[in-house]
Order: structure tokens, then sequence, then C-alpha cells
């Protein structure tokens, strides 16, 4: 029989793949009930931080507006999971068909989220997704690959 800790980490792997599953549906909605209402994001996007679901459904319809069809894939999940906060991060990397017909495979990006269970439902309350920096060119490394 599986442990409680067990369970929880299954319940968020699931919570992974509903983010990859509402970012293939373009679903708003879904992806906002994956998120606290005061989720704080680091995203790759300016600002320097995006605090509330608002905020962070605001980036997902931006993603969006370029996407005719998107995928996103996840790569390397590692979790650490506590009574009632959790931990993970991987690789993502958002693909598909532009909207102008160009087939993109997309960047890989490392991504970190901070979960905690929340009336008995694990939530995201913290995101961060970043690239690697070359600090002589003071540019993002878009073309690693995990």
């Amino acid at each position: 029989m599986p442990t409680q800790r067990e369970m929880d980490e299954t319940r968020i792997r699931r919570h992974i793949d509903k983010i990859v599953e509402g970012i293939q549906a373009k679903d708003l909605q879904a992806l906002k009930r994956l998120y606290a209402t005061d989720v704080v994001s680091f995203d790759v996007e300016p600002p320097l931080q995006h605090v509330g679901v608002e905020a962070k459904a605001k980036n997902w319809a931006n993603v969006f507006m370029f996407f005719e069809e998107a995928s996103y894939e996840v790569r390397d999940l590692t979790l650490t999971v506590g009574d009632d906060v959790a931990f993970g991060h991987c690789f993502g990397r958002l693909s598909g068909t532009l909207k102008d017909g160009t087939v993109t495979k997309g960047m890989w990006v490392r991504a970190t989220f901070g979960f905690r269970k929340i009336d008995g439902e694990w939530l995201i309350v913290h995101d961060q997704v970043s690239v690697p920096f070359d600090v002589q060119s003071s540019r993002g490394v878009t073309d690693l690959e995990p």
C-alpha cells in the first residue's frame, strides 16, 4: 500500500501533466485551476515577477496568441514532497505551429515549482522559468538540450 507521501507525489506528477494538457488545449481556465490565487511567478518574460493567478494566466494568453497549435514537453521531473509543501524541478519545452504556419521545435528551459497543499489540494504557489546566461555576451543560451 502506498504511503501518503507516495500518493501526494503521484498527485503532483498528475498536476504537472495537467499543465501539459492545458497548454496543448490552450485552456486558460484549466491552467488557472492549477495555481494558488496568490502565485508568484518568475517567468522568462518581463517584469521580474508576475503576482497572482490572473497575471500568470495573462502570460499563457500571450503565448497562445502566437501558437495555432502548442505542445509542451517535460523531462527529468524531480520532486521532493513534504506534508503540506513540495518543490520540484524539470526541463520544459514549448513547441508547435505558429499562427503564420511556421513549425518551431522551441527551446528547452529550466523550470522550478513550489507547491502548497491548500484545502487538501496541491497548488502551485511559485514557479520560475529560466534559460542559462552567457556572461561574456550578456545573452541567454537557448540552444541547449537536456
